[in-house]
């Protein structure tokens, strides 16, 4: 029952209609049968949310071992107010409950182990929020709040209480769940949109109180496609200095799908302008049908893609073109991806109900013991990497 809202095509719109509203019939106790014991000090701890109803769900925690195996941590699952969207620093955890009108706060301790401390309540008028996440220091929290457009509101954060304060409203945005992704420097942060049709890149600039403002005169270029049509970008994928990739749908001048979804590569300027050497005839093609979620691994070498048919691997590199490293890893359609320090790759199948673990390596990516996970109704995925 997943609240997510991507962006898609007339043709893709349909699969991910029922890929987002799909809830797996699966108990949740093959999570905990499946769990390995650590045998070594954690490298990374999980969350992930799961809601029976918008008001009722649950947070699951995990530990990581250095092969990847989960472990419940004591107290899990925590019972929640239907918690979905997650973000995390590495002493506070978020989560939008209670029909996306919340953000609340738990404290992490030195287990791993959640405990609630506060909640905010979002009150400009709207439908809700619709993602949640940090800038690199972990220091400003930023929300995606859906009304006519998306507004980016920003909140600080009380590091002893963990309670919220509003200190930025970016109004403007697309309409979709579209969070920005910060390049290296911490100041520029890139997301695209195809709302309607109308493709565009979105920049914004982070001030020193954590505001946001978008950059003035954004100046980018989208590809030229083949059948004369035009390129659909969605999201952004920034990596630690200063390159962002961008998944994008190729559609003919009839406004139909016209190939798989390829994936741009563009190079931040001092001004925060974007310059790309991306083609059609040098972006890869994804194996893994409508694109639903990509990230960036925290070294900047691999890009983790996911799609309605499936999670794939790239090699990202850096102002050069995008090339493949993998095939499918597996069928189960993804709704999203995230990394830890330690090269292992989480994925989540809210319409299969798994929680998928890979140890991934240059030689390529094996399933970690225990992998997958039975969890019913999935929502979202949060990882702090140790």
């Amino acid at each position: 029952m997943s609240r997510s809202i991507p962006v898609c095509s007339l043709a893709f719109a349909l699969i991910c209609a029922s890929t987002v509203l799909a809830s797996a019939q699966v108990s949740s106790s093959q999570t905990e049968s499946n769990a390995t014991p650590a045998t070594t000090s954690p490298v990374a701890y999980i969350y992930v949310s799961s809601a029976s109803s918008l008001t009722s769900g649950q947070l699951r925690a995990y530990s990581v071992s250095s092969a990847g195996a989960l472990t419940a941590i004591s107290g899990s699952p925590y019972q929640t107010n239907g918690v979905n969207y997650l973000a995390l620093t590495g002493s506070w955890l978020f989560g939008v409950a209670n029909q996306d009108t919340d953000i609340e706060s738990y404290s992490i301790a030195a287990n791993g182990a959640l405990k609630w401390k506060a909640t905010y309540n979002v009150t400009p008028p709207g439908p809700g929020v619709i993602s949640i996440y940090l800038d690199h220091t972990g220091s400003t929290l930023y929300a995606d709040f859906y009304t006519t457009n998306n507004d980016f509101l920003s909140f600080s954060i009380n590091k002893s209480t963990g309670q919220l304060t509003e200190v930025g409203d970016l109004p403007g945005g697309p309409p979709d769940n579209s969070p920005v992704n910060f390049v290296g420097n911490n100041v520029y942060a890139y997301t695209s949109s195809c709302y309607h049709f109308g493709p565009e890149i979105i920049g914004v600039e982070r001030a020193g109180n954590g505001t946001l403002s978008y950059i003035n005169n954004l100046n980018y270029s989208l590809p030229a496609e083949r059948s004369g049509g035009f390129y659909c970008p969605w999201r952004a994928a920034a990596d630690p200095t200063n390159h962002v990739a961008v998944a994008m749908e190729p559609l003919n001048p009839n406004w139909d799908q016209d190939g798989a979804w390829q994936l741009a590569t563009y190079t931040v300027g001092s001004t925060g302008n974007l310059t790309t050497h991306s083609t059609y005839s040098n972006m890869p093609t994804v194996a893994v049908g409508g694109v639903t979620d990509y990230r960036m691994s925290p070294s900047g070498k691999y890009l983790a893609v996911g799609g309605s048919t499936g999670l794939q691997i790239f090699h990202f590199n850096g102002a050069n073109p995008i090339t493949k490293f993998t095939g499918r890893l597996t069928s189960s359609p993804i709704n999203q991806v995230y990394w830890d320090n330690s090269n292992h790759l989480f994925a989540i199948s809210s319409s299969a109900g798994r929680l998928f673990v890979y140890t991934v390596t240059t030689a390529g990516a094996k399933a970690a013991p225990g992998s997958p996970h039975a969890i019913a109704n999935l929502q979202n995925l949060i990882v702090l990497p140790k």
